[in-house]
């Protein structure tokens, strides 16, 4: 995911889209933040069933 969002947003770039390549880099950092959470969150699941809380 993070090498599809850094070559779209390097060819908006180059096709003088600098705002829509920010906007597309914003977005990706939020997909990648929330996949990061539910990851987090998995964690902690697995943490509570193996201390029995």
């Amino acid at each position: 995911m993070g090498l599809a969002v850094a070559v779209l947003n390097q060819l908006l770039i180059r096709s003088g889209r600098e705002e829509q390549a920010l906007m597309t880099t914003l977005a990706g950092l939020i997909a990648v933040l929330f996949m990061l959470l539910d990851q987090i969150r998995s964690l902690f699941e697995k943490i509570q069933t193996v201390l029995g809380l």
